[in-house]
């Protein structure tokens, strides 16, 4: 797989938007309603990836800024947003690929630690969050009363030298 960053507005990040979005509808009877500027995924304070197999866009995962506005969270925070693998690409460690790479660019971003919600719903997202690190935090952001929500969150290797990024404004 080929990782490529991506503007949200490109057609390949639509069309997986779409995708991840249609799931949602299926595992949770409707879309993920909470708003998402596509102007937070832009570098320095963010990042949209998309992975390629054989030319095809098969994979997706960004992230973006997060922190003081929310109570829960805290400065140097950054929130996973569409993880998502097409179903005939799943099992082949394409998001395992995504997410490494989502920790290691927010790391040389100078972010701190990563968080994220997911669903009940997604075992294979809670998994793959759990078998690389991430643990149960406080509920945070748009989901943090919704029953089915799961709210993780990870500690990064922030490199020598790098402070983190101020995300306020």
């Amino acid at each position: 797989m080929v990782l490529c960053p991506r503007d949200l507005g490109h057609p390949d990040s639509v069309a997986l938007v779409a995708a991840v979005q249609a799931e949602y509808v299926v595992r949770y009877g409707g879309e993920d309603s909470g708003a998402m500027d596509p102007s937070v995924f832009v570098p320095p304070r963010g990042l949209f990836l998309i992975g390629y197999v054989d030319g095809l866009p098969v994979a997706s995962g960004g992230w973006r800024c997060v922190g003081p506005e929310d109570p829960e969270l805290q400065r140097g925070d950054t929130q996973i947003k569409r993880m998502f693998v097409v179903s005939a690409h799943r099992g082949r460690g394409l998001a395992r690929a995504v997410l490494a790479e989502l920790e290691r660019t927010a790391a040389l971003a100078g972010r701190q630690r990563m968080v994220l919600e997911t669903g009940s719903m997604q075992p294979e997202a809670i998994g793959l969050y759990e078998s690389s690190g991430y643990r149960p935090t406080t509920r945070f952001g748009y989901y943090r009363d919704a029953p089915n929500a799961r709210h993780y969150a990870k500690l990064l290797a922030v490199p020598a030298g790098s402070g983190a990024a101020d995300c306020r404004g």
